[in-house]
């Protein structure tokens, strides 16, 4: 007994020993300076974590030690980060303080711990999830290290979540699907991308994600003699270039072959273009350009182009610095195949993305655009106000969007994301000309705010000092800066209409002998149920809060008190009442946090329907109790990442007396009697009770929607197999 006790320490000693000489390994530049900054930061970890202990039972030490390596070995970044990423949890979780770290370590490693330490608001903040994250894209406006190290850490939590409990594990990967993989996509960093991609889905759709993964695995062999036989002539003319090349076939990520299972209704063998091969060139960089289309050239030369699939990234660079020509061709068999052509500086950039534009700044014009798109950050950062919800909602509809490419009349290009508007080009230009924009000629033609604006177009503001910006605006834009500018404005004319609201309720409140002090002020937040004191003075001034019924409420001393206050308590959980119960089917049995659902008031989304069997969790909305929701729901990403401590943990309580309305998307050959024989499927051979029914049919083609009452995802997979096997039917999808 007491040589096991002896031992662990020691073994565990030795684990963190060869985790951090690993770490030294995958730090390309180190002096000796260097190594005792790295040693300093290393230590101090060491020591500061030194009682804690993830939740899989190893050492905590060893989670910051493989963020750093991550760093870099596989994000390619230097000492700062790898330090930074050492002291990355001291602060929040241990007794060391940021004014420690800034005086050992400088105010650059400092400002990057300070970002990576937690919003500590916790519930005082609509959302602490949004708040911390505003808070490390902040540090983009001076470093971006901090967002790198962020997503390091992100990357290895996710790596290993396998410990978590599963309503944590779907908690934290829906947001990393919310924000992380937009912004990694956005950083160029695709390889990481691709990663979280996969790790959320494994956790979302794990029967799915398997099931892929098996089939990419039975198919592996068949691929690789494919790529062979497909490279064979061009190998050959490349080869004759007398250039350095390498080839590389490479299959879709898991996520992205699922995705295009789901857009295009097909099972997996129906999918052809399942991998896409790179070819990387080492030519010198003046050369570059014209070696790809050379390559390019000798692609088409052996087989045939498929024109509206070529992208060309050489001549202008994605938004995050992408370089690359993607062609698609018709392969041997008639197999369409993705090629790729690009040169190593071009591939380098395109898998470690931000650490390699610092590495080739100035080497391209890939630098001015990701320096374009980094500005266009600081600038939606430039509202300190702003709430931090809105933010992260504005920030992410800019991180997956294409661009369009436009020019000003004096010629000048200007990248937007694609389906911006006329009236975002013009906060594009500067803030003023969008405040006081009336109209947008495009291309010499009077053109609304609204139109959306399209590649190559010319675009002309024409401003008035009497046009301001209105509520419709925010439905018109979609950039962030526009959209940020807009709220900024429309929240100063409120502020301005506000202050006679403000004088009218500070009359009332010193006729009732109440004063006006910030606790009588919050309670009105409440009692008139309005987010912030500019919203109850501009309500006031507008007519739209009645100051009239400020006599419902009791004075004494001064201070303001809510009769009956019982009325006012904590409406999302209590117990369910029979109005609140689903009608129709047998309610399903379910726990909440262990513990018996009937304690809560709850119900099924509607959103996602989830059956039992699906993998589920609770989410606490503000006024409509309890909601059940899928793992998978479309709207999971978007709760769970602004409002993860509201989430608790859900299970079935198996039973086969409950029922569960399910719908499923169809599509088929459509002829007379169709319907007939679907229905006589389901009701004779299926025994399904149907709850409703629609068809389309358009030139020999039908879609329609059935709703279905079963008992669990067993029985619905059974019916979806079925329906799948009949002649009549293409397709069948659940949902979701």
């Amino acid at each position: 007994m007491s040589t096991t006790l002896m031992t662990k320490p020691e073994e565990e000693k030795k684990l963190i020993q060869q985790a951090y000489r690993r770490l030294l390994r995958s730090v390309k530049t180190k002096t000796d300076e260097d190594r005792k900054r790295i040693r300093m930061a290393y230590e101090m970890a060491v020591e500061a974590h030194k009682k804690q202990r993830r939740k899989s039972g190893e050492p905590y030490i060893l989670h910051p030690i493989e963020v750093a390596r991550i760093c870099a070995m596989e994000m390619g970044l230097g000492k700062t980060a790898v330090i930074s990423a050492l002291l990355h949890d001291v602060v929040e979780d241990t007794d060391v303080t940021i004014e420690e770290i800034r005086e050992l370590f400088g105010e650059r490693i400092g400002m990057i711990v300070e970002a990576l330490t937690k919003f500590d608001g916790l519930y005082d903040v609509a959302s602490p999830q949004a708040e911390t994250f505003k808070k490390i894209l902040v540090t983009l406006a001076t470093d971006v290290r901090a967002v790198m190290v962020k997503m390091a850490d992100r990357l290895h939590n996710m790596r290993t979540l396998g410990s978590m409990p599963s309503h944590k594990q779907i908690k934290i990967a829906s947001e990393t699907a919310y924000i992380y993989a937009p912004l990694a996509h956005r950083l160029g960093l695709y390889k990481l991308k691709t990663e979280f991609d996969d790790l959320c889905m494994r956790i979302t759709e794990p029967e799915r994600y398997q099931e892929v993964e098996q089939k990419l695995k039975d198919s592996e062999s068949q691929r690789s003699r494919y790529v062979t036989e497909f490279m064979k002539p061009i190998r050959k003319s490349i080869g004759e270039m007398n250039i350095k090349f390498r080839i590389s076939g490479r299959a879709k990520s898991i996520f992205s072959i699922s995705n295009k299972m789901k857009k295009k209704q097909v099972e997996f063998e129906q999918i052809y273009d399942l991998f896409a091969i790179r070819i990387i060139i080492d030519v010198p960089l003046p050369t570059e350009k014209s070696a790809c289309w050379q390559i390019y050239s000798i692609i088409t030369d052996n087989y045939k182009p498929i024109p509206e699939r070529l992208k060309d990234w050489v001549s202008t660079p994605k938004a995050n610095g992408y370089e690359s020509l993607h062609t698609t061709v018709v392969g041997p068999r008639g197999r369409f195949v993705e090629v790729q052509v690009r040169s190593e500086r071009m591939d380098e950039i395109a898998e470690r993305g931000l650490a390699a534009h610092w590495k080739y700044k100035g080497a391209s014009s890939s630098e001015s655009v990701l320096d374009r798109w980094l500005n266009h950050v600081r600038e939606m950062l430039e509202s300190p106000e702003e709430d931090a919800v809105d933010f992260l909602n504005d920030f992410r509809t800019n991180l997956f969007a294409d661009e369009v490419y436009v020019f000003t009349p004096k010629g000048d290009m200007r990248i937007l994301p694609q389906g911006s508007t006329a009236l975002d080009f013009a906060f594009d230009i500067h803030t003023e000309i969008g405040y006081h924009c009336m109209g947008i000629r495009a291309n010499e033609r009077q053109v609304p705010i609204s139109y959306k604006i399209q590649h190559g177009d010319r675009l002309e503001v024409m401003t008035s000092k009497n046009q301001k910006p209105n509520e419709s605006w925010l439905q018109i834009v979609v950039t962030g800066k526009a959209k940020s500018r807009i709220r900024q404005a429309l929240k100063e004319e409120k502020k301005q209409q506000g202050e006679i609201g403000k004088e009218y309720l500070m009359r009332k409140m010193k006729n009732l002998k109440a004063d006006f002090n910030s606790d009588n002020i919050d309670l009105l937040l409440k009692f008139y149920e309005v987010k912030s004191n500019i919203d109850l003075y501009y309500g006031i001034a507008m007519e739209q809060l009645q100051l009239g019924r400020l006599k419902e409420l009791n004075v004494e001393h001064g201070k303001f008190s809510i009769p009956q206050e019982e009325k006012v308590v904590n409406r999302q959980i209590r117990p369910a009442s029979k109005s609140q119960s689903q009608q129709g089917e047998a309610q399903p049995h379910l726990t909440i946090n262990g513990e018996d659902a009937k304690q809560f008031a709850h119900s099924l989304a509607t959103c996602c329907k989830p059956v039992q069997g699906d993998k589920i969790f609770a989410y606490t909305t503000i006024t409509d109790g309890v909601k059940i929701h899928r793992n998978n729901c479309p709207n999971a990403k978007n709760l769970l990442s602004k409002y993860g401590y509201r989430v608790m943990k859900a299970e079935w309580v198996t039973s086969f007396n409950t029922s569960f309305v399910a719908d499923l998307e169809l599509t088929g050959i459509d002829d007379i009697g169709v319907v007939q024989r679907l229905t006589n499927v389901l009701t004779n051979v299926l025994r399904v009770n149907m709850r409703s029914i629609s068809m389309d049919g358009n030139e020999g083609y039908f879609k329609g929607k059935i709703s279905v009452v079963v008992n669990n995802t067993d029985q619905l997979n059974f019916i979806i197999k079925n329906l799948r096997e009949q002649e009549f039917i293409a397709s069948v999808t659940r949902i979701e």
